[in-house]
């Protein structure tokens, strides 16, 4: 079969994809890659939750591309995060982090978050066009981890850069050459951190310990790269996906507008509604496997398309519609099991935050394009808008 996510419509709206496949057989063997062999692609959403906490998919990238030639040149640190782990180095790392990374250090930067916010909002004039995208849903997060991680304002922007690069889908010279130009730049900031400590994510980081374990020089660079783009790809494009489903959905529009206080509650159903990330990270059978029906071999590439299982009518009745009444507390969005997002409290005070602040200051709020003329990011990995012109 061909592969229907390379058609360009895909990218606009992949839900009837999805809901074709998913209709015809939740988890099928998508064409093979360069590697030679095909992989599968999950769209149910039993079986998604299924495989993403089987534990004979590994996520041992090193393990999977040993011995194979490639002409990639990804920084290790880039190649081999936390995220392309397993048990038992991924237990070890995930308990450093835990130690640095706390939701009550989410709660600490809330305020932060509003300030930052209104700063940026404030750069809106009125009857002026603005792209939520570049003014608001790039920048905060970008801004925030930025400063939870303890980089300079100077050096945000390159970051910012770098952090888009390692996303330009067909283009492996781009995504290494970031990939090498994020690792040197975090290499150096952990160096002068080392000179002048401070009390930020980073310096926890630093001096995270389990006992006598620490991380090493290569873990920290890792787990700062990660953290880094991790902490802003998924809030960007979750802020911008929610906005976008509310323009299209006038009456949960409204009642947000006039009810500010049911946003928290709101954020599950549109985290479902349009997952920021569409697939979820690389994953292969160690062992042969039968998953929703299909026998997958051992050694298959394994996607698990979260935006299909969060369309699941078996899960989700009449997923299609925003229904911010429905309980979405189990939507997939930021993953399951031991792999699940990290980052998640941060990017959902981030979303709470900044919907807070749109609806509440910009009641008129309205797309200032038709919606078939909206952008989309040209990778299946997230989903999310390269622009999104609103006026009031």
């Amino acid at each position: 079969m061909t592969d229907p996510t390379k058609d360009p419509r895909f990218l606009r709206d992949p839900y009837p994809t999805y809901t074709a496949m998913r209709s015809s057989c939740p988890v099928q063997p998508m064409p093979p890659g360069s590697g030679g062999r095909p992989s599968y692609l999950v769209t149910g959403y039993a079986e998604a939750r299924e495989a993403l906490g089987d534990a004979r998919l590994s996520k041992d990238t090193a393990v999977f591309f040993a011995g194979k030639e490639s002409r990639r040149r990804l920084h290790p640190a880039v190649a081999h995060t936390m995220l392309a782990s397993d048990p038992p180095r991924h237990t070890r790392l995930r308990k450093l982090v835990t130690k640095a990374f706390t939701t009550g250090a989410v709660a600490q930067m809330r305020p932060f978050i509003t300030r930052v916010t209104d700063d940026l909002l404030d750069q809106w004039s009125a009857g002026e066009p603005f792209d939520l995208v570049a003014g608001l849903a790039v920048p905060l997060p970008v801004i925030v981890i930025c400063e939870l991680l303890g980089v300079p304002p100077a050096d945000r922007p390159d970051v910012q850069r770098w952090s888009a690069e390692l996303f330009a889908a067909g283009e492996p010279g781009v995504i290494d050459a970031a990939s090498h130009a994020m690792a040197d730049y975090m290499t150096g900031l952990i160096a002068d951190k080392r000179r002048d400590p401070g009390n930020l994510l980073l310096d926890r980081l630093i001096s995270a310990r389990d006992g006598d374990d620490h991380l090493s020089e290569e873990e920290l660079v890792s787990l700062a790269v990660l953290l880094l783009v991790a902490g802003h790809e998924t809030a960007t494009n979750a802020l911008g996906n929610a906005v976008l489903a509310l323009l299209q959905h006038p009456a949960e529009l409204n009642r947000l507008r006039e009810n500010p206080d049911e946003i928290p509650a709101a954020l599950d159903e549109l985290l479902r509604f349009d997952s920021a990330v569409s697939t979820a990270t690389f994953r292969f059978t160690t062992e042969a496997v039968t998953l929703g029906g299909t026998d997958v071999p051992a050694g298959a590439p394994v996607l698990v398309a979260l935006g299909a299982a969060n369309r699941d009518p078996a899960r989700f009745p009449v997923p299609d519609q925003l229904d911010l009444d429905r309980d979405a507390t189990a939507h997939l969005a930021f993953g399951h099991g031991i792999h699940r997002c990290i980052g998640a409290p941060l990017a959902k005070a981030e979303m709470e935050i900044t919907l807070r602040a749109v609806l509440v200051r910009f009641p008129g709020i309205r797309l200032a394009v038709p919606t078939d003329r909206l952008d989309w990011r040209h990778t299946r990995l997230v989903r999310g808008l390269t622009s999104l012109p609103v006026l009031v």
